[in-house]
């Protein structure tokens, strides 16, 4: 058994009755929808059409979204349907990056997600989902495709159907009669701040927090793929064709509001610190290991205070960017281990237990220095995770890149470097100490650099991919990466170090710029691929 709708849009008259069936039936609050009606005008005056498209959740087959739920409020149950528990929801809103079909939001009363469900109460004793039944035109088919008796199971096997983003092997359950891809595929059209007749515009709750910005941003974007593609543009007095023209000849004229950047500067500010915070145990690792410095010294003890005290601030980040901060336990307590936000933060936990212990061995002359060799193992998960966490995210393209891993095992170790030599400002320190920290610092920024040109400048395979990499090359996001990223976060420290010598002064400025250049760099990665409108 496997339940599945079909929208015939050869049918389907924009009456929005599916959307307010569905908001009766579930009490979805104004400015988030479960059901909405996408519509776009295709073509130019006088030659013009006018097309609808029902929006929801895909029901997926492989549903990223279950993966990477990490406390198992998203499930599959046995009839093919992706249902949700709210209870268990801590808003963690890493389902709503994995959806590629932008279905998921952050109900604004209870803080946890929501999306369709296919009316699973009304399935499970005989009846047709809400929007199925209230549809004037039955133009929303819905049934089990495993039988060949159902209407929808006949339909499939003898009309042409499309999916949304098949691309993304996700094998989609809503299937699509006569659609035209300017109402199925996101980049044909621009997305708008202002419908007509939408009162939904900003959203509410969650959303209103960046819905504006993020209405804005995808009309620069837009602005900025027509310049990219016809850099020089003829000077005429003639007026200029419109965007909708440009794209397809189709504007879209009505779509679910914008949901604004959903992971902000807390996560930017989190995967910072918690490079800091294994780059802090990495060098001395790094020096035990060479023989540079003792177990015992004031390089490994205060590395680990370092590395516990970034460690703690990671923590509240992850926990102040929660929805349900009150739940934020459940990750541990209700873990579903195939998220690799729960594999984080069970590494998090093993790891700071570890470098706490080992700061206490060494700062007492404790012999625990095996402890080091497992903790160096859990530090290179901690710095690398999020990089399986983000690759999860499938809908944000640019997040799928192979080297994510090494970038931000490269950063830990930049991190690490920064702060040491900022420490050797107020510790005695012999010239190996120093050599070493210089050629890790140069070593590092060579391969970032190196990591930072094979992501932004090989072939992406997807629009989505192409759109980030132009926002942070030559549009909104240009300035911080070119100044602030490569010039003051890489080329400068490089230049410093070179040419500093002896002098602490100079290495130590060239650290501080790293660790701005650093941050920099997350916020950029973090937020930029969030840009792109996924419906």
């Amino acid at each position: 058994m496997k339940f599945g709708f079909i929208i015939d849009q050869r049918k389907c008259i924009g009456c929005h009755a599916c959307t307010t069936a569905c908001k009766a039936e579930h009490q979805v609050p104004v400015g988030v929808n479960r059901t909405w009606v996408k519509q776009v005008e295709k073509g130019e005056f006088p030659n013009t059409r006018r097309l609808f498209s029902v929006m929801r959740c895909n029901h997926c087959t492989d549903a990223p979204c279950v993966d990477i739920c990490p406390t198992q409020a998203l499930f599959v149950r046995d009839d093919g349907i992706v249902d949700f528990n709210n209870d268990r929801c801590i808003g963690c809103k890493s389902c709503m990056q994995a959806c590629p079909y932008d279905a998921l939001y952050i109900d604004p009363e209870s803080n946890t997600a929501a999306k369709c469900n296919y009316c699973a109460h009304r399935v499970d004793v005989g009846l047709e989902p809400a929007c199925v039944n209230v549809c004037p035109e039955h133009a929303i088919i819905s049934g089990d495709m495993d039988n060949p008796d159902t209407e929808i199971s006949q339909l499939l096997s003898r009309q042409q159907v499309k999916v949304r983003k098949p691309e993304k092997g996700t094998s989609p359950n809503v299937y699509y009669i006569d659609a035209d891809d300017l109402t199925l595929v996101p980049e044909a059209t621009e997305k708008s701040d202002a419908y007509y007749w939408n009162s939904q515009s900003l959203g509410v709750g969650h959303f209103a927090k960046e819905a504006e910005k993020m209405a804005n941003a995808n009309l620069d974007l837009v602005s900025e793929v027509m310049k990219l593609e016809n850099p020089n543009p003829p000077k005429s007095s003639a007026p200029v064709k419109s965007v909708e023209v440009l794209m397809n000849k189709g504007k879209r004229t009505y779509d679910s509001p914008d949901k604004g950047i959903l992971w902000g500067w807390e996560v930017s500010a989190y995967v910072w610190t918690k490079a800091i915070s294994a780059g802090a145990f990495i060098l001395p690792f790094i020096m035990w290991v060479t023989g540079i410095a003792e177990f015992d010294s004031p390089f490994v003890w205060i590395g680990m205070a370092i590395s516990t005290a970034f460690l703690g601030i990671t923590g509240l980040l992850l926990i102040k960017d929660l929805d349900r901060p009150d739940r934020f336990l459940y990750v541990l307590l209700r873990p579903q281990w195939s998220s690799w936000l729960v594999r984080g933060g069970y590494a998090i936990s093993v790891f700071g237990a570890l470098v706490a212990a080992i700061g206490l061995s060494s700062f007492f002359k404790l012999s625990f220095e095996w402890l080091m060799w497992p903790a160096c193992i859990f530090s290179v998960i901690v710095a690398t995770y999020t990089a399986f966490l983000f690759a999860q995210a499938k809908g944000r393209d640019f997040w799928q890149s192979p080297t994510l891993a090494i970038h931000m095992l490269v950063h830990s170790i930049m991190a690490g470097a920064a702060v040491f030599v900022t420490l050797t400002l107020f510790i005695e320190s012999s010239t190996e100490v120093l050599q070493l920290l210089k050629s890790v610092i140069l070593g590092t920024i060579a391969i970032n650099l190196i990591t930072i040109s094979s992501e932004l400048m090989t072939t992406h395979p997807t629009n989505d991919s192409k759109n980030t990499v132009s926002l942070i090359l030559k549009g909104r996001y240009k300035n911080l990466f070119w100044l602030g990223m490569i010039m003051l976060g890489n080329a400068l420290p490089f230049l410093l170090v070179l040419i500093s010598g002896s002098s602490l002064i100079l290495t130590s400025i060239a650290s501080l710029f790293i660790l701005i250049g650093l941050y920099i760099t997350e916020h950029i990665w973090v937020e930029a691929p969030q840009r792109i409108s996924l419906s």
